[in-house]
């Protein structure tokens, strides 16, 4: 979700993305006359991906190109001619439009095109192969979240993991809740304290068999977490759920809680029990799609707020 009410673009943050598209630009060679050591242009060869791309009961017409390219009309006609007289592209009327006039490939076309997409994917691998797999995996993901933060549309749905916690992670959690909670609700530093201490307390006292922690992971990013601890032999409870704002909208929040309750479930517990405010009205809602009720509130002052504590039970 992008949020457009932030405060406005800065000369610094100006800056850093002018200087990241001359650094990009360098990197593909964008710059030189011809690419990948072809006889073709870095725009003819984009307009051979694109076409080579479409589904095959779907060829693009140059309008539809322009639109995908961002290209000049006029300029864009240009090179699909310059493609067509090469052979490598041909104009065919549409089935349903004879006015439109779909593009394609020749076999000459797709022959050039299959040289150019492995010398590009052999370009790629080289500039990779010097990272490490997991520098390797922080690039991909950085470039996926820069594509979805400028709006690309052609990302497809955001897809999210579930794993345990690992290095560093623990920390993390304690970090994002204080500054989600005090950005969101307004709470102040001893609420990160509380977090801290019930993070603390589940590393310190972990029971592998009894008790667990999920970490989601998106694009390489952490974007929420959940914890199963022991109440006493028959109550689960559930305790620092957790969502980032990057992740709203995917169902995480439920799948978070499903895979709680199916744990204690799993591991003998009779019932599960949470404690929240009535502030988190989204929280609640998820809570209530998972079958907890409403067992008691009362009204208390903490974390610098005036706030209703509710307790959350259901049996398993």
């Amino acid at each position: 979700m992008n949020d457009h009410t932030g405060s406005m673009v800065g000369d610094a943050d100006i800056a850093s993305v002018r200087q990241f598209n001359r650094f990009h630009t360098r990197l593909v060679g964008a710059l030189n006359d011809r690419m990948l050591a072809s006889d073709y242009t870095l725009q003819q060869v984009r307009i051979l991906y694109e076409i080579a791309s479409a589904r095959p009961d779907a060829p693009p017409s140059a309008r539809e190109l322009g639109v995908i390219l961002r290209m000049d009309t006029g300029y864009l006609s240009r090179l699909v001619s310059g493609l067509e007289n090469d052979g490598l592209i041909t104009r065919m009327p549409s089935p349903d439009n004879a006015k439109r006039l779909a593009l394609t490939l020749t076999e000459k076309g797709r022959a050039v095109f299959s040289d150019l997409n492995a010398a590009s994917a052999q370009e790629v691998a080289a500039l990779l192969a010097p990272l490490s797999d997991i520098e390797r995996g922080k690039l991909t993901a950085a470039m996926g979240r820069i594509r979805r933060l400028l709006g690309d549309a052609g990302l497809g749905e955001r897809s999210y993991t579930l794993r345990d916690p690992g290095p560093g992670d623990m920390g993390w959690i304690v970090h994002q809740h204080a500054i989600l909670y005090h950005q969101e609700y307004g709470l102040d530093s001893t609420f990160e304290a509380l977090v801290a201490e019930i993070v603390g307390n589940f590393v310190n006292h972990f029971i592998p068999e009894k008790e667990r922690c999920w970490v989601a992971e998106m694009e390489g990013e952490v974007v929420g977490s959940v914890f199963v601890v022991r109440q006493d032999d028959e109550t689960a409870k559930l305790r620092l759920l957790y969502v980032d704002a990057s992740a709203r909208g995917l169902g995480l929040g439920w799948r978070l809680v499903d895979e709680a309750v199916r744990f204690a479930r799993s591991k003998g517990y009779k019932r599960m029990v949470l404690w929240t405010n009535d502030v988190l009205v989204s929280a609640r809602r998820i809570y209530q799609a998972a079958g907890f009720e409403l067992l008691e509130e009362e009204p208390h002052h903490s974390f610098g707020k005036d706030l209703v504590g509710q307790t959350w039970g259901r049996d398993l």
